[in-house]
């Protein structure tokens, strides 16, 4: 067996929104106080090896759907040290707008996706707003370009990238959601992404508004809790107070990228 690497893992913010309960949970309360949801792309290196998960979305979407755009996330991976145009690996976890607009900003880069992600986005249910609302026809477009030139690796379930990095099919969110779960040096840790938008929407059993699949989601739940010893070390995809929780690797970092691990 391959001896298992330990990671660093990094969450990078670059934009936010203002929100209601009502907007984040399926019969949340209107009434409500506000409930603001943040936007990451995430980092998992060691010394052999960086890999950049998602890729956030740029100004011109921020404009169109009304997002507080703070930052490229390109500027927060260069606080790291990471030239985006260098990156090799990208995981996508899913094929929404906010976690994979910036992809023409890693030129260099392979993107590692679910099979059924791919056939969710370009299949019928695109035909539904619904279901739709959340992707952006030119991306998805652009990804199929992608697949024609080589640069997409697709998995079916289950997969180890290296040891210590997994990627997990979760569905729910979408299809072909996928999460990552890492070994660091606090043990396992996994990236929900939008398996879990906030901590709430898993402890409180109670799911985004934006689903394909409610059960699958809460089978997702389940599987997230599974794959960790301390539940503290599910982290979920939108949540602000992921923020407050973590740490900023050094001052200049603070209130842009705080390390997970």
């Amino acid at each position: 067996m391959a001896e298992r690497n330990s990671y660093e893992v990094y969450a990078i913010r670059y934009a936010t929104v203002d929100r209601l309960s009502s907007e984040n949970f399926i019969g949340g309360d209107p009434h409500e106080a506000g409930m603001p949801m943040d936007y990451f792309v995430w980092v998992v290196r060691n010394e052999q090896k960086t890999w950049v998960v998602d890729t956030g979305f740029n100004e011109e979407a921020a404009k169109k759907r009304k997002r507080t755009f703070l930052r490229s996330p390109i500027e927060g991976l260069r606080l790291l040290g990471i030239d985006g145009a260098e990156v090799s690996d990208v995981i996508v976890t899913h094929l929404h707008y906010d976690h994979i607009g910036n992809f023409d900003l890693f030129p260099k880069a392979n993107f590692h996706l679910q099979d059924s992600e791919m056939a969710y986005a370009t299949g019928r249910h695109m035909a539904n707003p619904f279901f739709a609302g959340a992707f952006e026809v030119d991306e998805i477009v652009a990804m199929v370009r992608n697949v024609y030139q080589g640069r997409v690796k697709f998995y079916d379930g289950e997969h180890e990238l290296e040891p210590g990095l997994s990627l997990h099919h979760i569905g729910g969110h979408t299809k072909g959601l996928q999460v990552v779960r890492v070994w660091t040096r606090s043990g396992w840790l996994v990236l929900a992404s939008d398996a879990t938008h906030y901590r709430a929407n898993m402890d409180e059993k109670s799911p985004f508004p934006i689903v394909a699949d409610i059960a699958e989601m809460f089978d997702g739940w389940q599987k997230l809790r599974n794959m960790v010893d301390d539940q503290k070390m599910i982290i979920p995809g939108h949540d602000p107070e992921v923020m407050v929780e973590h740490l900023a690797p050094d001052k200049s970092m603070e209130g842009i990228v705080v390390r997970l691990d």
